[in-house]
């Protein structure tokens, strides 16, 4: 199955966003659609068809594909729109002034007043052509999604409009044959004041949106447009299109990495924190990885580039967060499924507001203004806003503070989480061993048989590999993993096996060294039991380094009524040692990596609502077992299918803040679904004029002024979440 991300025009509601999806999923060699308004972007699951298809379907749903999508835009709002809104709007307020400024008793307009009705009436329809041009866009995707049963804003919008104007053109062409009586029946600044105020709400939306997407085109810009290139004895700056893998690439004090790489040579402290929400800078050497995008504080280094265009890390990144937001959660698609019906309803109101009204008696006018005001007043832009914006600010601080979410439904499952489960090593610890005893059983001497150790544990990606230095380097035959019991490898005619208490049993070999062995365990090692050609040659005590500040983040889990479970393949004695001194309560030992999913799976069965925190590779079942799993991570591997949440900067701590933002971004959507619904209750019986008799009414142009700041009251309501969250940062 393949998957493309398609940018897409033409889009202005939520009613177009549900219509075009639930187009696309109905269609042949189309596996799942997701529509991003916000983002005005089709993620599409596809097989057995072209891209070339898919665009025609969404030609054929009314819409236009602008191609594949690269990234966030850097967009700024177009200088052009700013000028015809002022131009625009001043002569929006000479048509207010020449219809209604007599209402108010304001001085008259020589030649342009109520005493000459063919003049004042021929300048207003000349106005309304004005703004027909102008709103033409509306206009002509109200008619195209109606065609394409898919009836949005826009139609709604281009019903109001077209109404008021044919039936203002109807009056002013008895005012030329003398009927000057229909001047007050005229309502061609109820067609200008429509689209300009609908236009002036957009721009001032757009302006808007494009702020909840600001985290993420930080990241888009994080990495430079140029690096330098090491050739033999020359160095020449070329664009960052230009580098290839394996290139050498140089980094001077102030400089951006480039692309993703190793080092070779020299040494320097980056700062990482764009991406890992970590301030302290890191000492970069010989070996160390590099981030693109990463700035070099004081030294010189020279760099091999390994990962480029869309394999980096930041690459990598964009795309996990674009499809986040891209990702519907249950709130949003019930928000989408309302939205959908949401247009259809209004007009089938308008028409019986309209019907109803004529039969009561009422004059067409009224009737009519009744109509296009509760066209232009419902607002199914708030509705279908209200939940995608918060998704996207939310993904933007979650994405500062290093955690990198795959899907939305990750962010409203995080505040109803009940319990934490940890892996130990490399989570609740650094995953930086060291050795703390060694003895030796064998003929050889201790550095010799720590480095034929050192040769066997370096071919494995286990974190008890790095306690280990490498001095003479052996040939590692028929290397293989026992998963969740040790390695194996053979040196010369020797075999020789790693690993724990299970892999005597395996062996079926008799510990002799029980003193030994209780010694490491009381002092909280992680035992290695070196074997040669099924002789126990040798016992090794390793233990980690505790996080710094785990401690304080397993109170506050417990302070905020979250159970933690510590779920480890050591052996109960040494996983009590560690759990005691974090202060974890409950502890699940002697688990292999298999069987960890089977903890996880029991506790969600058991109606618990469960984290994982585990490496991503070894704890792969489990992540997936779990309500949410998550990654710990070095801030370079960022495509771990298995986990929902990657947390780059490995602070543990970073999870409370992202169970703290869901429940707040929960709280925001609650708060937008209540102000949308809650404007159109009331604002759609005012509009079909259900209180007139008390002297509460509206007209078109208050409708429309009314819409937008339906609009703005969920835009501004997401962008503050986002500013009251950065405070607290």
């Amino acid at each position: 199955m393949k998957k493309i991300v398609l940018k897409i025009g033409g889009m202005t509601c939520s009613a177009c966003s549900s219509g075009l999806e639930k187009y696309l999923n109905k269609q042949a060699g189309v596996k799942n659609a997701n529509v991003n308004l916000v983002l005005s972007i089709a993620t599409i699951e596809y097989e057995n068809i072209s891209k070339k298809t898919i665009e025609i379907y969404i030609k054929e749903a009314g819409f236009e594909s602008l191609g594949e999508f690269k990234g966030i835009d850097d967009v700024e709002t177009n200088k052009s729109d700013k000028v015809k809104l002022i131009f625009l709007g001043i002569l929006i307020l000479f048509v207010m002034y020449i219809s209604m400024g007599h209402m108010l008793n304001l001085p008259d307009i020589p030649f342009v007043n109520h005493n000459y009705p063919v003049i004042l009436a021929s300048i207003m329809l000349l106005a309304a052509f004005i703004f027909l041009w102008y709103g033409y866009d509306i206009l002509k995707n109200g008619i195209k999604n109606l065609l394409h049963k898919m009836p949005n804003m826009d139609t709604l919008v281009m019903f109001s409009v077209l109404f008021s104007f044919i039936y203002s053109l109807y009056g002013y062409i008895n005012i030329i044959f003398g009927a000057k009586d229909y001047l007050g029946n005229l309502y061609f600044e109820s067609t200008c004041m429509v689209i300009y105020f609908i236009k002036l709400g957009r721009f001032i939306e757009d302006i808007s949106k494009n702020k909840t997407k600001d985290a993420i085109k930080k990241l888009v810009t994080i990495t430079p447009k140029t690096a330098t290139i090491k050739m033999k004895s020359k160095e020449k700056i070329v664009s960052i299109d230009e580098i290839k893998k394996e290139d050498l690439l140089i980094c001077k004090p102030g400089d951006k990495i480039a692309v993703d790489g190793i080092v070779e040579s020299g040494k320097t402290y980056v700062d990482e924190s764009f991406i890992t929400g970590e301030s302290i800078p890191v000492l970069k050497e010989k070996g160390s990885k590099v981030i693109a995008g990463s700035i070099s504080y004081d030294g010189y280094i020279e760099y091999r580039a390994k990962k480029i265009g869309k394999e980096s890390t930041i690459s990598e990144i964009v795309k996990m967060v674009i499809e986040a937001t891209n990702t519907k959660s249950k709130i949003q698609k019930l928000a989408d499924k309302i939205s959908g019906y949401f247009v259809p309803i209004i007009l089938i109101i308008s028409v019986l507001t309209f019907v109803i009204q004529m039969i009561y008696g009422l004059p067409i006018e009224k009737a009519l203004i009744h109509m296009v005001t509760v066209l232009v007043v419902a607002c199914p832009c708030a509705l279908g806003l209200a939940v995608p914006l918060v998704v996207v600010v939310s993904n933007g601080l979650c994405a500062k503070k290093g955690l990198f979410l795959r899907n939305s439904e990750t962010l409203e499952k995080a505040r109803n989480i009940d319990t934490v489960v940890f892996d130990k090593t490399g989570t609740l610890t650094f995953g930086k061993l060291n050795i703390f005893q060694f003895y030796n059983y064998s003929k050889y001497n201790d550095d010799n048989l720590l480095n034929i150790v050192a040769n066997i544990e370096k071919k494995s990606s286990h974190p008890i590999s790095t306690a280990f230095m490498i001095g003479k380097k052996l040939e590692v035959r028929n290397f293989k993993t026992l998963s969740g019991i040790g390695i194996y490898g053979k040196i010369n005619k020797n075999e020789y096996y790693l690993g724990n208490d299970k892999l005597l049993t395996k062996l079926k070999i008799k510990n002799h060294n029980i003193k030994d062995y209780d010694y490491l365990v009381r002092n909280g090692c992680s035992i290695i039991y070196i074997v040669e050609n099924k002789s126990v040659i040798g016992l090794l005590g390793v233990r980690d380094i505790i996080r710094t500040n785990i401690k304080d983040v397993i109170h506050k889990f417990y302070n905020n009524n979250i159970e933690v479970i510590m779920l480890t393949g050591d052996n109960e004695v040494t996983a009590k040692i560690i759990a005691n001194e974090l202060g974890i309560r409950k502890v699940i030992a002697n688990v292999l990596p298999k069987d960890k999913a089977k903890h996880i799976k029991q506790l969600t069965e058991n109606g618990k609502k469960v984290i994982m925190v585990g490496d991503g590779i070894n704890d792969a079942p489990a992540l997936v077992n779990a309500t949410i799993g998550i990654s710990v991570n070095d801030g370079t591997d960022v495509a771990m299918d298995s986990a929902d949440v990657i947390l780059m900067n490995n602070d543990i701590n970073n999870i409370i803040d992202l169970i703290a933002i869901s429940k707040q971004s929960y709280k925001v959507i609650k708060q937008n679904l209540f102000w949308a619904f809650f404007y159109n209750i009331c604002m759609i019986p005012i509009a079909m004029g259900l209180f007139s008799n008390i002297g509460i009414s509206m007209t078109p142009m208050f409708g429309s002024i009314a819409m937008i700041f339906s609009s703005l009251t969920v835009v501004l309501n997401s962008l503050r979440f986002g500013k009251v969250k950065n405070e607290n940062d």
